[in-house]
């Protein structure tokens, strides 16, 4: 929490809920919440205020990121231009040949220097460690972290429900205000039908998010309505039966129950009508991750009709294993672009659209609309500057479509969460970032030697 009132100004303020405001300013409060919003002149600074001047920037609340593998970090540029069942194949081989449970703690915190630097203040992290629960918390950083579990052999469910159980249960006594605990079985083809509705049961049971990978693969979909696919010679390997299990994943999951407990669905690339209505009628909501799946050639998701039907969807980065970059601001731009070469229109994900897609459309998607996504007075001063100044960016006739055309997450310069300064001018103030960079050298020599 700050210690006194703060007032930033800058030469863009960009609520998201109310149209932009040149010259503006936000007043937070000692609570961390947004006092006041609007032009400077209006916003009279209090007795012993402190006063930032941020400059040629724009101000708009933090960047959402709904899907990340924080732990993962050690794989960037690692796994390039595979079939997707090897790409697979090949991150879980090198996770059990060459990383300890230390690694996963490095490269989660390494993720949030990263995250942190690109303006992104709320990150919902999917993985097996749970390394980010201790990385968010230090890093300051808001977020949930969805706990994996795996289990493609039916025969293996309760044994796998009982370790989720378990490390949940260690997990919750974790939590705070900022970061919260979910569940993810993840996804067809490491998840039986038993563990995806037992899953199910307990996230509905439990209260807690719950994530699943979905229909984002050819070779899942294969998996699930043939039974065959890239993935089907090696589960039958294992004695593990591979018979058609629904028309398709998102029907498979709300047959199991699954869709009861409003999961978010990440990927969503194979989608027909009728899961389009499944999700609309369960409230689901869905990770879009443009950059992972058209670089692991998976297509393109179709956005236009989820958000045409009403469904809550987010922006996400994936990993940087299956992307390189966490640049929300990239990710957003080339959402817009992928999507309008896809439809063949000028003017699909306008700048205003894409300032949704990652600040209150995230936020929705992870139920955190109340507190987080837009800058109005009494949400938490979650906030993110981006400089305006720098000779990629000018001139600045628009400045949300300078935003996300022309800058980058490197133009970032502040980024807040419940008003306390995370990252300013270049420098990451909750995280060790010198040393994070020299505890990777090593893991990631392993990893380089596991995978030669």
């Amino acid at each position: 929490m700050p210690e006194r009132v703060t007032i930033y100004r800058a030469a863009w303020v960009l609520p998201v809920a109310t149209e932009p405001v040149r010259d503006g300013a936000v007043m937070v409060g000692t609570d961390g919440r947004i006092a006041a919003v609007g032009p400077r002149a209006a916003i009279e600074p209090p007795d012993g205020a402190e006063i930032v001047e941020l400059g040629d920037a724009a101000l708009l609340p933090g960047l959402v990121n709904v899907h990340a593998h924080p732990e993962l970090a050690l794989f960037r540029g690692a796994l390039e231009d595979l079939r997707f069942r090897d790409w697979i194949l090949r991150l879980v081989g090198t996770k059990r040949a060459a990383l300890e449970d230390g690694d996963y703690d490095v490269a989660a915190r390494w993720t949030m220097v990263e995250c942190l630097r690109a303006g992104m203040t709320t990150l919902a992290a999917t993985e097996s460690s749970a390394a980010s629960v201790g990385a968010l918390k230090e890093a300051g950083m808001r977020g949930v972290v969805y706990r994996e579990v795996f289990g493609p052999d039916p025969r293996v469910c309760d044994e796998s429900m009982a370790d989720l159980r378990m490390a949940v249960d260690r997990l919750r006594g974790e939590e705070t205000e900022l970061v919260r605990i979910g569940i993810s079985p993840h996804a067809p083809y490491t998840v039986s039908d038993a563990l995806f509705a037992a899953a199910g049961r307990y996230a509905l049971d439990e209260r807690l998010p719950i994530a699943i990978h979905a229909g984002e693969s050819i070779p899942e979909r294969e998996l699930v309505t043939r039974g065959e696919g890239d993935f089907a010679p090696g589960l039958r390997a294992r004695e593990i039966a591979t018979p058609p299990r629904g028309r398709t994943t998102v029907e498979m999951l709300d047959r199991l129950g699954v869709l009861a407990a409003r999961p978010l669905l990440i990927h969503c690339v194979l989608l027909e009508f009728d899961d389009v209505v499944r999700l609309v009628d369960n409230d689901c909501a869905v990770a879009h991750c443009p950059v992972a799946n058209a670089k692991l050639g998976h297509g393109i998701a179709p956005y236009p009709e989820l958000r045409e039907a009403g469904v809550r969807v987010g922006l996400g980065t994936d990993s940087v294993g299956s992307n390189n970059r966490l640049d929300l601001l990239e990710e957003a731009r080339i959402a817009s672009l992928l999507h309008r070469g896809r439809l063949a229109s000028y003017d699909f994900l306008s700048p205003a659209d894409l300032l949704r897609l990652v600040t209150i459309d995230g936020a929705r998607a992870l139920g955190m609309e109340e507190r987080i996504g837009t800058l109005e007075p009494g949400k938490d001063a979650d906030l993110c500057a981006v400089s305006l100044a720098a000779p990629h960016v000018r001139p600045v006739h628009d400045p949300v479509a300078a935003l996300f055309h022309a800058a980058r997450g490197t133009d970032v310069v502040m980024t807040a969460v419940r008003g306390r300064v995370l990252y300013r001018d270049g420098r990451v103030l909750t995280l060790d970032e010198a040393a994070l960079g020299e505890a990777m050298e090593e893991p990631a020599r392993r990893v380089r030697e596991a995978l030669a």
